[in-house]
């Protein structure tokens, strides 16, 4: 969930991660140096024959996100601020489904229908003073 200068506090070798969220730069030695390994968002069981590790992680770093606090969702939820730890959600990247994003909490309040595509500005669309604080996928018909 952060950095980490030297795993070896909490593991004695580290040969197999997932990312939970975000982006992340793993070094085959502590505090952050050595050979660096990007990883992204996804399971790394036998990471080290992919990519041609000779050694374990001993450090990583977050690499942090440039234009705001981004957060990939691919199910529904019923509470972003809980889940994510985030006031609320302004813009969005639809990248397939059609979802309904709600204003409160557990799928209450005002609604708006989205379909893939990118919406940068939710204020820009209408929605001025709505904040969507829960999402939930339209199931297929």
């Amino acid at each position: 969930m952060s950095d980490c200068a030297d795993m070896s506090s909490f593991l004695s070798r580290c040969h197999s991660c997932r990312v939970e969220s975000g982006c992340f730069i793993g070094y085959d030695r502590p505090n952050y140096m050595g050979n660096q390994y990007i990883f992204r968002r996804g399971e790394y069981a036998a990471y080290m024959n992919m990519m041609d590790m000779r050694d374990c992680i001993r450090s990583c770093h977050m690499i942090p996100m440039v234009s705001g606090q981004r957060h990939e969702l691919m199910e529904d939820c019923d509470n972003i601020i809980d889940r994510h730890h985030m006031s609320d959600c302004m813009s969005c990247h639809m990248m397939d489904g059609h979802w309904l994003m709600y204003e409160q909490p557990h799928y209450r309040g005002k609604m708006m229908y989205l379909i893939p595509g990118e919406y940068r500005n939710f204020r820009e669309m209408g929605y001025g003073g709505t904040r969507f604080t829960s999402m939930r996928r339209m199931a297929d018909m």
